[in-house]
C-alpha cells in the first residue's frame, strides 16, 4: 500500500508550509491525483484520515481529492487519447509511438488555512 507513503510526503509538506507561513491550521486541502497514478483513492482517503490525526496543523482538515484523467499522445497522428480506455496503442492510426501527457502525478492543487 503506497498510498501511506504519498500522504505521509504530502502531509510533511503542507506541515512545513503552515509552519513556515505560521499559519493556526490547514482547514482544506486539495489534491489532484492522476487516474493512472496507481493511488486507490479509497485506501488514501483512509490513511490520510488517520495519519492526519497526527499533525501539528492538519488534525481538522478536509480533503479535496480530484482525479486527473490519463491521457497519452500519439507521435504518430498526433492526436490524443484517454489512457485507460486504450492503452499504449493509438485508437486512431494504431501507432504504439506514444506517451502519457496527463494522469501520472500526484500534485497539491490548493491548501486553504486559517
Amino acid at each position: 500500500m503506497h498510498e501511506l507513503g504519498i500522504v505521509v510526503h504530502v502531509i510533511k509538506q503542507v506541515e512545513a508550509l503552515a509552519k513556515e507561513n505560521k499559519v493556526s491550521k490547514v482547514v482544506e486541502l486539495t489534491l489532484e491525483v492522476g487516474e493512472v497514478s496507481g493511488v486507490v483513492k479509497e485506501y488514501f482517503v483512509d490513511a490520510f484520515e488517520w495519519a492526519k490525526k497526527r499533525t501539528e496543523y492538519m488534525k481538522e482538515t478536509k480533503l479535496n481529492y480530484i482525479t486527473i484523467e490519463g491521457i497519452s499522445y500519439c507521435e504518430d497522428c498526433k492526436d490524443t487519447f484517454k489512457t485507460t480506455e486504450y492503452g499504449k496503442t493509438c485508437p486512431k492510426c494504431g501507432g504504439g509511438h506514444t506517451y502519457l501527457i496527463t494522469g501520472r502525478d500526484v500534485s497539491i492543487r490548493d491548501i486553504k488555512v486559517i
